[in-house]
């Protein structure tokens, strides 16, 4: 079993393989090829690289559902392409710190103003981002 990042694996218990880069992208990389039979379980709005990449069989294990609250501060923080896009729907003028590469590039594409990116995938990249 692989997880694309730490708080995943915990998650799941036991994982064989988590990789140094939390990302899609980052457990292509070190997956063991030809992977067998693959079954992606993720968010159904979730990137199809691995999935297509590996032939997987995919199971959608949750969904996002877009709010619509008032929200108002001078920093948010987004840890998901789809966070930033709900964000954005709501309030483009915060700016945000981002978690990775996929959710800055959904942020800025939605119009908002990344201050910052997250060097690693976690609550401890975040942490180190946001204090800058």
């Amino acid at each position: 079993m692989a997880a694309v990042g730490a708080a995943t694996a915990r998650a799941w218990g036991e994982v064989d393989l988590i990789p140094r880069v939390a990302s899609q992208e980052g457990l292509l990389a070190e997956i063991p090829l030809p992977a067998g039979r693959v079954l992606f379980a993720g968010a159904e709005a979730a990137r199809p690289l691995l999935a297509k990449e590996l032939g997987a069989d995919v199971v959608v294990l949750y969904r996002t559902r877009r709010l619509s609250p008032e929200i108002d501060g001078d920093l948010a923080i987004v840890a998901s392409p789809s966070a930033a896009r709900a964000l954005a729907g709501v309030n483009a003028a915060i700016p945000v710190v981002s978690i990775g590469p996929e959710t800055t590039a959904a942020a800025e594409a939605a119009g908002l103003e990344v201050l910052r990116e997250a060097t690693t995938a976690d609550i401890e990249g975040l942490v180190r981002a946001v204090e800058g």
